[in-house]
């Protein structure tokens, strides 16, 4: 900061300036103290200055309200948003999220560098705040086939731009136990540099714990009980606990929370969908779902900005103070939490949960390699078939619904001449993983069983974290025609009926990824394809494109389909039919 304005923040904190904005009314949530206590505050450069009383260039009077500290989501992947960091942020926005922790790899998995200056260059002029991890396994596991490749050398130009943090999820255990010397090149240039590690401990044991603490990692998202949580916090670890569109672990996870630990846990959403994020919330959600379970609503706050603020070494943001940033909510319920109005650095940047300002960002020039990456060349129908023996139980991935953990189990299932037929009386469908970054021509088939499907199939280019064509169904016709029209649409979401015809769409031509269109017209085709799933029979409560999306990523347990096969996670090799 030049010294001029340092004097004149000083000069209105001590009341001998104006200082820009002057809260008065309003009833401050002190994450410090746990306490809620009526003051004035006044804000100066976007940064509060003074808790009482100042001269200022304008009032607003609160009215009574509580003026709470607005929320960080502290891992996300923008792109499971399915649009572009700009039309991410006039969603979350609004719902009181002013800064996101964001890890691009499902982008640079499909175009490496060029994915994550991709979104650097997206986030930079955008009233919500994102700071980047730099990816540490593209691909999530050595024998992966993604489109890109990073190693340690390609993050380093990045590792001193202003908006990145710290290093992303680290979730190539196999590689991190064997000192694998690009894992710990990425690892050692995040500790040089004293950076954030985040971790991504799915199944592993608390021997594996000790071993990503000794590296540094700090952090991990992928607890599902309340038993993990406090195993990870007993090892110093930060718990994030986790509620997005598919792992929706908070449920269970709270219950390790109590008034001795609250500090060590914050909130994440990971990857949610842009239609619940509208209409449920982002961390706001996460929130008023802690403070249903039992938590005092001023820790859960705390959870969700300060804790999260201070774990990220966000020294300036997560609380109502002097000397940081002034970003808060006003709200008149702090149970119910209703988000009347956000300001970010002290001014208004949503109402009544809309933006108070469009976006005046020039249109998505995306690069080839962005949006033109679905490649699958020639794929014949009869490329779906999977020969199976007669008579004998062969392995099936069982989904778990709203968890990305799947079981494997052996059954007896339909075949005919030695292959394969879906069942739906045992509900066993057809599950394909189908390659789309080099036209190699690889397909993963296998079965699957939990979908419930009575026709038709579905298929999408969002398929963690490789992202290859995933699709599923009762019928091989169906099955190629939703994959040949991702080829067309240059990635997307698809659902066809029995005989093939597609009944509806959802392109999503930047990285097969995120649309280059206003989110208005993204939830508006993604309420056709959802309207479209009655027609094939669908009747769970669970969104099928969400769990389809993570049957393809090999490091988490038990089960899953990559280009090569089915690959058993837990004894970590591929399994034969």
């Amino acid at each position: 900061m030049p010294m001029n304005q340092l004097k004149q923040r000083i000069d209105a904190a001590a009341g001998n300036e104006k200082a820009d904005l002057l809260i008065t009314n309003a009833w401050v949530a002190d994450v410090f103290n746990h306490e809620i206590v009526k003051m004035d505050l006044a804000i100066k450069d976007g940064e509060f200055i003074s808790s009482t009383k100042r001269e200022a260039k304008e009032i607003l009077d609160a009215e009574g309200m509580y003026l709470i500290p607005s929320f960080i989501d502290s891992h996300v992947h923008i792109e499971s948003s399915m649009v572009t960091p700009a039309e991410f942020a006039k969603v979350v926005l609004p719902h009181g999220v002013t800064t996101v922790i964001a890890d691009p790899h499902e982008i640079a998995n499909v175009a490496g560098a060029e994915g994550i200056r991709f979104m650097l260059e997206q986030s930079e002029k955008l009233l919500l705040d994102v700071r980047m991890m730099l990816p540490s396994c593209v691909p999530a596991a050595a024998f992966e086939e993604s489109g890109a490749v990073l190693r340690a050398e390609d993050l380093e130009p990045f590792a001193d731009h202003p908006n990145v943090l710290g290093l992303a999820e680290v979730m190539d255990y196999p590689a991190l136990l064997k000192g694998d010397g690009d894992m710990l090149r990425k690892i050692s240039m995040a500790n040089s540099r004293l950076m954030p590690i985040d971790g991504h401990l799915a199944g592993l044991s608390p021997e594996m714990i000790d071993v990503y603490r000794s590296a540094g990692i700090r952090t991990d998202h992928e607890v599902t009980t309340a038993e993990e949580a406090l195993n990870r916090v007993r090892r110093g670890m930060y718990v994030q606990i986790r509620q997005g569109s598919v792992a929706q672990n908070l449920p269970a996870v709270v219950e390790a929370v109590s008034s001795r630990n609250a500090r060590r846990f914050i909130l994440c959403t990971d990857d949610k969908h842009l239609d619940e994020l509208k209409e449920e919330g982002s961390i706001d959600h996460l929130v008023r779902l802690c403070i249903k379970s039992g938590i005092e609503p001023l820790t859960a706050i705390q959870m969700a900005s300060l804790n999260a603020a201070e774990c990220y070494g966000l020294k300036k943001k997560g609380a109502i103070a002097p000397g940081f940033e002034a970003d808060f909510i006003l709200t008149d319920d702090l149970e119910a939490l209703p988000i009347r109005r956000v300001f970010r650095k002290g001014a208004e940047a949503a109402t009544g949960g809309r933006m108070i300002s469009r976006s005046t960002l020039e249109p998505i020039q995306a690069e080839k390699s962005l949006s033109d990456s679905v490649h699958i060349g020639s794929f014949p129908e009869n490329r779906l078939v999977l020969s199976v023996p007669a008579d004998q139980e062969v392995p099936v991935i069982q989904l778990i619904p709203n968890e990305l953990v799947t079981k494997k189990r052996m059954e007896k299932t339909n075949a005919c001449n030695g292959e394969f037929v879906p069942c739906t009386k045992r509900d066993h469908l057809k599950l394909a993983a189908v390659e789309r970054h080099r036209a190699s021509g690889k397909a993963g088939i296998g079965i699957v069983k939990g979908f419930k499907f009575t026709s038709g199939a579905i298929a999408c280019t969002i398929a963690h974290d490789s992202h290859h064509i995933m699709a599923v169904g009762t019928h091989d016709a169906a099955i190629h025609a939703a994959i040949i029209r991702l080829q067309e649409l240059k990635g997307g979401m698809a659902v066809a009926g029995e005989t093939g015809r597609i009944l509806a769409e959802l392109p999503l031509s930047i990285g097969g990824l995120m649309s280059d269109r206003p989110y208005e017209e993204v939830i508006e085709n993604m309420e056709k394809v959802h309207h479209s799933l009655k027609e094939i029979g669908y009747q769970e409560p669970f969104n099928p494109f969400v769990m389809l999306s993570f049957l393809a990523l090999p490091v988490i347990p038990e089960i899953k389909l990559t280009v090569n096969g089915l690959f058993d996670v837990n004894a970590f090799t591929y399994l034969s039919f």
